[in-house]
């Protein structure tokens, strides 16, 4: 009830009035049923638009962070991540990655829609960056299509370290779904996981046209930190 009364009657109605966000492919999200939507990250704010947009509760997988802070800021950013459909997960890697994969298969479980972010990390500079094979792992285990979606402009609007947005447009394509079922009961294999995670950052290129680098996003910004 939440969530429904702070997309429909709070958040949802201004920030559609003030970023009037546009939607290409919105019936490509199956009506019913459980599927991984596989996006681009341009900004933080991907993780609030799309919801916003889709006809149907979503789940994001955020960094715990969020969920942490102190004071009216912090609470305010919880309870803005909460309205929004996100999960708070330890992204640190090992038993931490085990966690988030499970809480994601428990969201897949209940036949609802769970929002990831392949690259792992904002893209520090528009590219596409080479996917993290999380993604296609939990696609295999919970036996459900991955349906890619290109955010446009919210870099724009809200590029990495700004707090406040500015108004702009944004909007969202959405892909038809990528059918994986022919690698059922291969989600150990890792070069299935690869090939499969390839697979679907080459369909989130062709939808966006973003140019690609064959790199983890991570890693180039582990680049530019040292530099």
């Amino acid at each position: 009830m939440f969530y429904w009364v702070m997309k429909y009657i709070v958040i949802g109605p201004i920030v559609k009035a003030i970023f009037r966000p546009w939607i290409v492919g919105r019936t490509n999200v199956p009506s019913s049923g459980a599927a991984i939507l596989a996006s681009n990250h341009l900004s933080v704010s991907d993780s609030i638009f799309l919801p916003l947009m889709i006809d149907r509760p979503m789940s994001f997988l955020a960094k715990s962070d969020y969920f942490t802070g102190t004071g009216l800021k912090g609470w305010a950013t919880r309870m803005f991540m909460k309205a929004t459909g996100q999960i708070p997960v330890d992204r640190t890697g090992g038993k931490a990655s085990e966690a988030s994969l499970n809480t994601g298969l428990q969201v897949l479980g209940r036949g609802d829609l769970l929002g990831i972010y392949p690259e792992g990390t904002r893209s520090p500079d528009g590219k596409l960056y080479r996917g993290r094979t999380g993604l296609a792992r939990m696609a295999l285990e919970a036996r459900v299509p991955v349906i890619p979606v290109v955010m446009v402009d919210t870099d724009a609007v809200m590029p990495i370290g700004r707090t406040i947005p500015r108004v702009g447009r944004v909007g969202m394509v959405i892909g038809e779904p990528l059918d994986f079922s022919r690698f059922q009961g291969m989600e150990s294999d890792r070069y299935v996981l690869r090939s499969v995670t390839d697979e679907i950052m080459v369909a989130l290129q062709r939808l966006g046209e973003q140019q690609y680098d064959d790199v983890y996003a991570s890693t180039v910004k582990e680049r530019a930190a040292r530099a």
